[in-house]
């Protein structure tokens, strides 16, 4: 069975989009596939072009023969390179905004946890800051508070201890009167 590799159209008027399928060659232009092997979106922008690898290097393998149309899509996609045994074959095809490739989606994935990790980490940090300064904060103020007591406590036994030798030393020592009968 001779296969080939081409675009099937889907859509409406105006508003392609295509699947790539390998279908057997005398088969009819619209008729059954035998495998859809990837999608083709050439409206968008960027184009979305998702082709699997592992099936189309399978199809290329066994004789399969694309279309001009599917060619250039392998090749924007590394696989016609690979299937030729070119080194370096890769993928030139630009993703769109918000697709990645599974590769990238896990290391997306893996970076973001970093992230976050990283950010609850600097968080627990900053409230630990911020609790030792509040610690630090309110035993300054408890030692200010108490020493100020104790200054205010200390004034006044000190005025009075002040106040009382100054009129004893002023007055001197007491004494008696002699009474008024005796002179």
């Amino acid at each position: 069975m001779a296969a080939k590799i081409r675009l099937k159209r889907f859509g409406k008027k105006k508003a392609p989009f295509y699947r790539v399928v390998v279908m057997d060659s005398r088969a009819k232009r619209d008729g059954r596939a035998i495998e859809e092997i990837g999608k083709y979106h050439p409206l968008s922008n960027p184009s979305v072009i998702e082709i699997d690898s592992e099936r189309a290097q399978y199809w290329l393998s066994v004789g399969a023969q694309p279309s001009d149309q599917v060619r250039k899509l392998l090749t924007l996609t590394g696989d016609w390179g690979t299937f030729k045994g070119e080194k370096g074959a890769t993928s030139t095809v630009e993703q769109p905004a918000g697709k990645l490739s599974p590769e990238d989606q896990i290391k997306a994935t893996a970076d973001a946890a970093e992230k976050l990790k990283a950010e609850k980490a600097a968080e627990a940090e900053k409230a630990k800051k911020e609790a030792d300064e509040a610690a630090k904060a309110e035993a300054d103020a408890k030692a200010a508070e108490e020493a100020a007591s104790a200054v205010a406590d200390a004034a006044p036994a000190e005025d009075a201890a002040a106040a009382a030798p100054a009129s004893d030393e002023a007055t001197g020592p007491a004494e008696p009167e002699p009474a008024a009968e005796d002179k």
